[in-house]
């Protein structure tokens, strides 16, 4: 049996590296992990916890995949328990509530597709209704690095599962904050993309048309690799959308509120300290500063608890609670049943709406070039103040992130310095749902401290002939520092020609209307190696846009339109892998 060193922090790249070099297996690591695992019972962080009865079939689907292929091969993640993976049950924090899923999540699909192996489902606030990590029948979840203090919810048991090492990273979900407040209280980056950009096809609902499935991670390019696996849309999914995260860019400016921020809690003076060093922090990054007046954030915030929103969560749990009395956890089911007050018509609903329009339009017009920075939460909680005052605990804690996903905002949550010893803060950058690309370069620029640091940005290229995996140019790709993203297709607008070289070479050629679909593949590639790269392509070959079905586009192998004249037309076959 072979034994390994385990290192404290599953970092993806390092995991990798530690593959590579046969220092240990995936096989290795995950036992390891079950019995760390075990000897973290105490902080209550599994539903289903880790086991190698679970584990086993995903390490033997390693066999079938190269890990030259796979980016996340033998990875371990965690699922938050209302996200379904197949043959598991999901129980949502409710042990009445549980049933046995017979497929996966999109986003978990996706994730195994790509190599990553699922180790466990972990504890949340029940129904995903809380910020603190306290409401739950399966116990508190206990903050990584203080244990006496809250975890952060609902996705407790997900962020505490990367923070102690237990995981690469986990799935979390994000419908008022639960993707953000866990990671900034156990120092984490936690990334809540745009509305519609993950598919939540096997999600438990909270809010289902705020609500997002996140990643947790330790570092912001772990996170980032996730996103360009799970992100794209779903057509079984009447929630998916697409929405393309752009190269990281730097936004023309940042934004900061007028009004003082409202720290709170046994650690508000400390917290204080801390925005203000993260602020002057801010200041540093040569990048104009814009003070607005963020009234309106709070406004639209009220509407999720205070307002007629909360219907939406009695909508879909409502005939379950009031056909299981006494099945759900107390302060939980008296938050839901607020959205069965008559008061919340379908008069005040649209008047809701319509409000939330305004600030929507505001919101979208300020962050246009623009990213807002706000503290992640204004103070934390020891868990015997949450137990003695659970509803104004867990209302504190959504103060800076309740208004994210009612203003279809995305959001990164970044670790700062500490505000104690063991005591973690963070702030976050938002941006509208077309800006992700800003939001991730300025993460990057501050949590990496030099401007260079966004010159590592990278571009999709797409390939459709020898570039491809398994074909002799693949390592060309490779020696540019080109990692595989998935396969696509092209807009049915295209023909694929057969050169008349050595070797033969497919060349894609844009057509008036009359053209087909082509297959091809998707890589991303520094751009700092793309000039070099460029070099290397013969003529009539070259790169240019190029449309993929979904309408977007993206850089890739074209060529000239007279090459047609001498070469045969094998658009027929769908793409060269077919010929």
């Amino acid at each position: 049996m072979q034994t390994i060193n385990m290192p404290q922090t599953l970092s993806i790249h390092e995991l990798k590296k530690n593959y590579q070099s046969k220092k240990f297996t995936p096989e290795a690591l995950c036992k390891e992990i079950v019995k760390r695992a075990e000897s973290d019972k105490e902080f209550n962080i599994w539903i289903i916890p880790p086991s190698m009865e679970i584990i086993q079939p995903y390490l033997e689907r390693l066999n079938q995949m190269d890990p030259e292929q796979t980016p996340l091969w033998g990875i371990p993640f965690a699922i938050k328990d209302n996200i379904d993976l197949a043959d598991v049950p999901t129980t949502a924090g409710c042990p009445d509530y549980s049933f046995t899923p017979s497929e996966h999540a999109t986003a978990v699909k996706r994730l195994i597709e790509a190599g990553a192996i699922p180790i466990g489902k972990t504890n949340l606030d029940q129904f995903a209704t809380g910020l603190v990590g306290t409401r739950s029948p399966y116990g508190e979840t206990k903050n990584a690095l203080s244990p006496n203090l809250i975890s952060g919810g609902s996705s407790s048991g997900s962020a505490v599962s990367v923070a102690r090492g237990l995981s690469s990273f986990s799935l979390g979900t994000d419908t008022a904050g639960s993707g953000r407040v866990p990671a900034a209280l156990n120092r984490l980056v936690g990334l809540k993309p745009s509305l519609g950009a993950w598919p939540v096809k096997g999600l438990v609902p909270a809010c289902a048309s705020l609500d997002c499935i996140t990643v947790f991670a330790n570092s912001l390019s772990d996170a980032l690799m996730v996103d360009e696996v799970v992100r794209g849309f779903e057509e079984n999914d009447p929630w998916s959308s697409q929405v393309n995260r752009r190269t990281d860019a730097l936004p023309e400016k940042i934004l900061l509120l007028k009004e003082e921020p409202e720290f709170f809690g046994p650690f508000a003076e400390e917290y204080r300290q801390a925005w203000e060093s993260a602020v002057d922090r801010i200041k540093h990054l040569s990048i104009p500063i814009e003070y607005i007046d963020g009234s309106y954030l709070s406004e639209a915030a009220s509407i999720l608890y205070d307002g007629p929103w909360v219907a939406e969560r009695w909508a879909d749990l409502g005939s379950f609670i009031n056909s299981n009395e006494k099945t759900v956890f107390p302060v939980t089911e008296s938050v839901l049943r607020n959205g069965a007050n008559p008061d919340y018509d379908a008069a005040s609903i649209f008047k809701a709406i319509h409000k939330l329009q305004a600030f929507k339009q505001k919101a979208h017009q300020q962050l246009k070039n623009a990213v807002l920075i706000m503290p992640t939460t204004g103070g934390t909680w020891t868990r015997d103040q949450v137990r003695e005052n659970p509803i104004e605990t867990n209302s504190k804690m959504g103060l800076y992130t309740n208004h994210c996903n009612l203003l279809d905002l995305c959001a990164i949550a970044v670790p700062c310095e500490d505000a104690a010893e063991n005591l973690p803060f963070g702030i976050t950058m938002f941006s509208s749902n077309v800006n992700e690309h800003f939001i991730s370069g300025l993460s990057d620029l501050f949590l990496n401290g030099v401007r260079s640091s966004v010159n590592k940005a990278t571009t999709l290229v797409a390939v459709c002939g020898l570039h491809m995996r398994g074909y002799t140019l693949e390592k060309q790709m490779k020696d540019h520092g080109a990692v595989f993203v998935r396969e696509a297709k092209t807009a049915g607008k295209y023909k694929m020609v057969k050169l008349p070289s050595l070797p033969p070479k497919p060349g894609l050629i844009r057509t008036n209307g009359s053209g087909v679909s082509i297959e091809l593949e998707l890589w991303q590639m520094p751009l700092s190696e793309l000039g070099s790269f460029a070099t290397l392509i013969p003529s009539p070959l070259g790169l240019g846009k190029v449309e993929l079905e979904d309408g977007t586009e993206v850089l890739g192998f074209v060529c000239e339109a007279i090459a047609a004249e001498d070469a045969e037309d094998i658009s027929y076959t769908g793409g060269w892998r077919y010929l």
